[in-house]
């Protein structure tokens, strides 16, 4: 076979090939356009009548993303970017058919990054309304969740000074880890889970500048809302969330103000991290729990007279930081524990980890065990730096208190 011959074979078999290649190239004959599409950053669920809910979503223009004029999203208010619609039906399926009879384009879950569920609908029970969340393939599992210390269509239709929308400002406070962080997927795994108890960020309306508009703030977290299985129990302050979050290692940001006894004035030192673990014990019939925690804290103020290198003073504010953790649990232990019988701290998988066979002859009787437990701790708290003054800023040397 000349050289001729099998240049001509090669041509035809490239060509083949190509031409297969073509074939399979699937096209684009199903393609979505973006505007075809009604993108949902934020949805809020709340409960109507008897039988009926309304689903409120908020919608992004994307025409106006750069825009910053304020604007009425007719039939509905939000920012220029933004606009809320709303609907009721038996179920947020039924609802959402009814709201979409009210978009000229197609609803899209993709891009939400928010559910709001009112307190009233949360006091009834979530879980129906859940099961469309997690089955719907377009929602993200990562979605915050939410609950309104009111109804939460009036958390939609804020419209932030700072952010684009009231779901933007939701989700960098989600972020911040200042309080509870809870998505869907972690919803639904403590729904099911042991303890059957959840605690979600608890939100509310901050109150709007003098000579502002009611609208023209920010919706902000003002403590936890406490499930027990999917229905809204209660709900624990901002402060004593705190205590819950030491129980469940989530502590990540934190600011401490306290007052040594040997000086007046205040001293406010900064977390630098924190772990804290939960070590379960079953003997002779008794349950107990010890929280082993450890902080690591900066000093970003000293308003008092105290030489703060001295290490019989940080010894003092270190044991003033572990009393003021063990406070802040004890708070959260007294009310959650005590009142609500809700164990959002996960005590039950602990014990579950630490002693399967005695759990699952107990787990039914949980909660009769759970408000019965005792806690002790173990905290252990280190002040590292004082900054970059050794002393109190402005004050003259001779007034220090060094020993």
């Amino acid at each position: 076979m000349n050289a001729s011959l099998l240049q001509r074979m090669a041509g035809i078999f490239f060509t083949i090939s190509l031409i297969s290649c073509i074939l399979l190239l699937s096209g684009c004959w199903d393609r979505t356009e973006v505007n075809d599409l009604a993108l949902v950053t934020a949805a809020g669920i709340d409960r109507k009548t008897e039988k009926r809910i309304e689903l409120s979503v908020q919608v992004f223009i994307p025409r106006a993303a750069g825009g910053g004029q304020q604007a009425m999203g007719g039939g509905g208010s939000g920012s220029a970017q933004t606009f809320i619609r709303s609907a009721e039906g038996v179920t947020i399926v039924d609802a959402m058919t009814k709201l979409q009879e009210k978009l000229p384009r197609r609803i899209f879950w993709g891009h939400t990054e928010v559910f709001i569920i009112g307190r009233k609908l949360a006091e009834e029970g979530i879980r129906s309304h859940m099961d469309f969340m997690m089955r719907d393939p377009q929602v993200r599992e990562g979605a915050y969740v939410f609950i309104s210390e009111k109804e939460a269509k009036p958390i939609l239709e804020l419209l932030p000074p700072l952010e684009r929308s009231s779901s933007e400002v939701l989700r960098e406070l989600a972020k911040s880890k200042i309080a509870m962080e809870v998505t869907l997927k972690d919803l639904n795994a403590r729904m099911i889970g042991d303890s059957e108890a959840v605690g979600l960020p608890w939100i509310g309306k901050l109150q709007a500048q003098p000579g502002q508009p009611e609208e023209r703030t920010i919706p902000y977290i003002t403590g936890t809302a406490v499930f027990k299985k999917d229905k809204l129990v209660g709900h624990i302050s901002d402060r004593t969330t705190r205590g819950v979050l030491w129980l469940r290692n989530e502590i990540h940001a934190a600011v401490v103000t306290d007052t040594p006894k040997e000086a007046e004035g205040f001293v406010s030192m900064k977390l630098l991290r924190a772990e804290s673990q939960l070590v379960p014990k079953i003997e002779n019939g008794k349950w107990t729990i010890t929280l082993r925690a450890i902080t690591e804290d900066d000093i970003i103020q000293n308003a008092t007279n105290l030489d703060l290198m001295n290490p019989i003073f940080l010894r003092q504010l270190e044991v003033h930081l572990e009393e003021d953790i063990q406070n802040r649990v004890q708070m959260a232990l007294d009310q959650v524990q005590k009142k609500m019988n809700a164990d959002i701290f996960d005590f039950a998988e602990a014990f579950h980890r630490g002693y399967p066979n005695e759990w699952n002859k107990a787990k039914e009787r949980w909660d009769e065990i759970f408000p019965e437990v005792e806690v002790n701790f173990e905290v252990k708290a280190k002040v590292r730096r004082p900054g970059k003054s050794t002393v109190p800023a402005g004050l003259p040397q001779e007034e220090v208190k060094l020993k």
